[in-house]
């Protein structure tokens, strides 16, 4: 898996990041820069934690599913994706306020980063390169976290739904791609 590859998952995997973020500037009244910190800084580490953990899962079973890796991957990034676009319909405004307290911050961190999970295991059946993709997914979550704080507080939750669907799909394309590639239809 390449560079933009890698960028691009990166990005659509910080769109439910985003997303979240948006919400918490939306509940700021003025927008508070540590707080807008914090968020970006939960939201980067754990999305650049959960593909190491994917990655090493992905090591362990490897030698069982080295034949349908290629499968593994597009059903993965598939169903991620179709969750996200799934969710970008949703009308059912995201209790949003601006606590970063501990307790909140951690599960909002893990419930956003659950996709990173997965497409660590990808990471480790396709033998990417796992401290560039780590590092390129953390830096693009924190800067499209800070991103959401500051468009949420300024233009209200406009791009919510519309960032879950472009995440949604991006993962999707990306799937469908790396897929396309072990079968042979693409020559890249």
């Amino acid at each position: 898996m390449g560079s933009i590859e890698i960028i691009l998952i990166s990005l659509g995997l910080a769109m439910d990041a985003f997303a979240v973020a948006i919400c918490k500037g939306l509940s700021m009244k003025k927008i508070d820069w540590k707080k807008a910190l914090i968020i970006a800084l939960y939201f980067g580490f754990f999305q650049a934690i959960m593909p190491v953990i994917g990655y090493f899962l992905g090591t362990t079973f490897e030698s069982f599913v080295v034949q349908i890796d290629h499968w593994i991957a597009f059903f993965l990034l598939a169903f991620i994706g179709g969750n996200m676009i799934k969710e970008s319909f949703d009308d059912e405004l995201e209790k949003c306020n601006d606590d970063v307290s501990f307790k909140t911050m951690i599960i909002l961190a893990i419930a956003t980063s659950i996709d990173a999970l997965a497409v660590g295991i990808t990471f480790a059946l396709l033998r990417t390169h796992l401290i560039l993709s780590v590092v390129t997914i953390g830096t693009i979550t924190f800067g499209i976290s800070l991103l959401g704080v500051k468009i949420g507080n300024k233009f209200g939750n406009k791009y919510q739904n519309k960032a879950e669907f472009t995440g949604g799909l991006l993962l999707i394309l990306l799937g469908t791609k790396i897929l396309l590639e072990h079968l042979g239809f693409l020559p890249f």
